[in-house]
């Protein structure tokens, strides 16, 4: 399945976030992008064999989800997680970053505190900032790159009347698999002080070998009923343009309050292909994933070998899932502040400035390796020669 990967696509005049607004992102258009969380790999074919036969139906009217897709989903997680969840838990909007704007508007109230823990991924705190909540901050103690919970510091701020904790598990961008007994305190210190657990699981599929993922709300009957999962395949098959996510919500008091409040939004009519591709995904895209995990791994192990060698100035905190890897970039001479600078235009790569993730972030970039070799090659020999001529 090695070739599949290697293979390179054109993704230039596409609509491409990631491809097509460079210059507006960046301010330069000729760069080599490795930033936003989505792969320069096809989806899998038996997800684009699916889209086809849609499409070739040709009618493309209103749409709602099917209890096939939410079967699909039930045994995708009972069978990578050993979780069972009832059909009646199951929701589904147009994408996890939705589902946390729409839980924070179901389940709080103006100056609420909702707590995250930092450094984040960046929509984390404009969802919180935007719909006039407070932000409360629990840093993650970095340990010589291996970054930990300050369980101190996180039971100090619950218990100063913070109403909802947005989890993130694995975690974005330090690639962090919580541990049992780690997901255990987070759990017990939310059922102490009455918070309740929103756990973005995305990337939840994307673990590599040797750690394993375990869904927070199947930890206790008490969590279960105190808790919402959002999950989705757009990270784990390359599906984000298709807009789709699910939504785990067991107590069904809750379920309704999330259900009424997204409805208000206009944003609960799913997009046909996004439910196509999902159902696909989840019911015969198993083997491709096993070999995408494969191929990231070993782009990862490029990744830290290369640096290691060559540029041993940039540190690589390795990620236990996910296709991104944080660079702690702090030993270089350049200012944190000029870091997304001197990679832009000096070695002509675009990657996400550490600096959006939090303040923790100042002096890191994040990078993403899910793409064919060849052009993480190229990225890598870039940052190379631009960093040689400091």
């Amino acid at each position: 399945m090695g070739n599949f990967f290697d293979k390179t696509v054109d993704r230039k005049n596409t609509f491409s976030l990631k491809w097509d607004c460079c210059e507006a992102r960046f301010g330069k258009a000729d760069i080599l992008p490795m930033w936003v969380a989505d792969m320069d790999f096809q989806s899998p074919p038996e997800v684009i064999e699916a889209i086809i036969r849609r499409a070739e139906h040709g009618v493309f009217g209103y749409t709602e989800v099917s209890e096939k897709l939410s079967d699909a989903l039930i045994s995708w997680i009972e069978r990578r997680n050993n979780w069972t969840i009832d059909r009646r838990w199951v929701l589904h909007s147009p994408g996890v970053v939705t589902s946390i704007n729409t839980s924070i508007l179901a389940f709080t109230e103006v100056g609420d505190k909702i707590l995250i823990q930092t450094p984040v991924y960046y929509p984390f705190y404009s969802s919180i900032n935007d719909n006039g909540r407070q932000l409360v901050v629990n840093s993650l103690k970095n340990n010589n790159g291996y970054y930990e919970i300050d369980f101190e510091d996180l039971e100090k701020k619950l218990a100063e009347d913070v109403k909802m904790m947005i989890f993130c598990s694995p975690h974005n961008p330090i690639g962090r698999v919580w541990k049992k007994d780690e997901l255990d305190q987070v759990a017990a210190l939310c059922l102490k002080y009455n918070v309740l657990l929103i756990s973005d699981e995305i990337h939840s599929d994307l673990v590599f070998k040797e750690y394993k993922h375990i869904p927070i709300a199947s930890l206790s009957q008490e969590t279960l009923n105190h808790s919402v999962t959002l999950i989705s395949p757009t990270k784990t098959f390359n599906l984000a343009g298709l807009s789709h996510s699910s939504v785990i919500i067991p107590n069904l008091e809750l379920k309704r309050k999330f259900k009424d409040t997204l409805a208000k939004t206009g944003a609960g009519m799913l997009n046909i292909f996004g439910l196509e591709a999902a159902e696909a995904a989840y019911t015969r895209c198993e083997g491709w994933l096993k070999d995408l995990i494969l191929y990231l791994e070993s782009n990862l192990e490029t990744l830290t070998q290369y640096f290691e060698k060559n540029v041993p100035g940039i540190k690589v905190i390795r990620p236990e899932a996910t296709y991104l890897a944080w660079l702690d970039c702090s030993a270089l001479p350049v200012p944190a502040e000029k870091l997304k600078a001197f990679f832009t235009f000096k070695a002509g790569v675009g990657m996400n400035d550490g600096i959006t993730f939090g303040k923790e972030g100042y002096g890191f970039q994040r990078i993403n390796f899910a793409c064919p070799r060849t052009l993480l090659m190229e990225g890598l020999q870039k940052i190379e020669k631009a960093i040689a001529k400091l």
